[in-house]
């Protein structure tokens, strides 16, 4: 009696299974994170929908209605299915957030070369739902990004980018088309998670530093605590909402002010708002009115600080030739 293709796989290989048809990023994703685990590293993949096919299979992500670590069972899509990542997020989780709960920690410092109990894991782990795997977990559950209307539409998101990836409804299509339309999807995915992986470790992460550095001694900039200097630019955003909280006493930054280009003595300088949130477009407090969209000596003549640069229209950065005008504006500034 000849034995099956899949039976024989399992005697050599685990075997990954989600479910055939048109495709979605989260479970591409899943499959691609799966794959990069030690347990799943060489996993062969079947896609159907057959619950037999799908019962001998060592994981299965985003079809057969369960949801069981112990079991190695991932779908979402259940009745009374309401898993969240935690942590602080409240989204409900696709397949592919469930994979990453349950195996982003090993995956990261896997990749990463590192033990998976050191903080940065932790920390990059916590960042990398928040920046990428929550937007795909909500879009697969139909949760929009805001209560009310929009006012403009996002087409170049990966869920976005992994759906056009599917065969068109007015070209034929097989079984194999949509497996090898979904090959294509899962590897798209996985780059872009390798991508953030590797900015967040290698530059968001060791800006951290930089930043924590640049709070505990704001005092020495301004006696307010509102300004910030940092002695070259770096992605500060997210590290300044996560340790402001903590300031003793406590303090709200207001401006924080860098080198255009470091590697310079006399480097121009830059006065930059901070904005009510990391994605917000509104400043606590933005540039004067009066300085908006002025530059050069007309900039001068309403700030009164000689060399300034500019001040753009909206109100949420500035330029002057050195560190003490750019001091001297953002002083202004908080007077307005």
């Amino acid at each position: 009696m000849s034995t099956s293709p899949v039976a024989k796989k399992m005697k050599s290989t685990k075997i990954i299974g989600t479910h055939s048809g048109t495709f979605h990023c989260d479970e591409a994703l899943a499959v691609f994170l799966l794959r990069l685990t030690d347990q799943f590293k060489d996993a062969d993949l079947v896609r159907t929908r057959d619950p037999a096919k799908l019962e001998p299979l060592d994981i299965v992500v985003d079809v057969g209605g369960v949801y069981d670590p112990a079991k190695e069972r991932y779908d979402h899509h259940q009745r009374g299915f309401n898993e969240v990542f935690g942590h602080g997020f409240n989204t409900k989780l696709s397949s592919a957030g469930l994979v990453y709960k349950h195996y982003g920690k090993h995956i990261i410092a896997r990749t990463l070369d590192v033990a998976e109990d050191e903080a940065q894991v932790h920390t990059l782990w916590l960042q990398l739902y928040s920046e990428l795997i929550e937007s795909i977990d909500a879009i697969d559950n139909g949760i929009n990004i805001a209560d009310g209307p929009l006012k403009y539409n996002q087409r170049s998101d990966l869920s976005s980018r992994v759906r056009r990836l599917n065969p068109r409804w007015n070209e034929p299509a097989s079984g194999d088309d949509y497996d090898a339309k979904f090959a294509i999807a899962s590897k798209m995915t996985g780059e872009e998670f390798l991508q953030q992986l590797d900015y967040f470790a290698n530059a968001w992460l060791p800006a951290r530093d930089i930043v924590a550095a640049a709070l505990a001694t704001r005092k020495e900039v301004d006696p307010s605590g509102q300004i910030v200097v940092f002695k070259q630019s770096a992605p500060w955003k997210d590290h300044l909402f996560s340790i402001e909280p903590t300031l003793q006493p406590p303090a709200k930054i207001l401006y924080v002010l860098y080198p255009e280009n470091p590697e310079k003595e006399d480097s121009k300088w830059r006065i930059q708002c901070v904005p009510e949130s990391p994605d917000s477009f509104v400043n606590r407090l933005s540039l004067p009115e009066a300085w908006r969209g002025v530059r050069d000596a007309d900039l001068d003549k309403v700030t009164g600080i000689p060399g300034g640069v500019f001040c753009h229209a909206s109100g949420f950065i500035g330029g002057h030739t050195t560190y003490n005008g750019v001091l001297a504006m953002a002083r202004a500034a908080l007077c307005q």
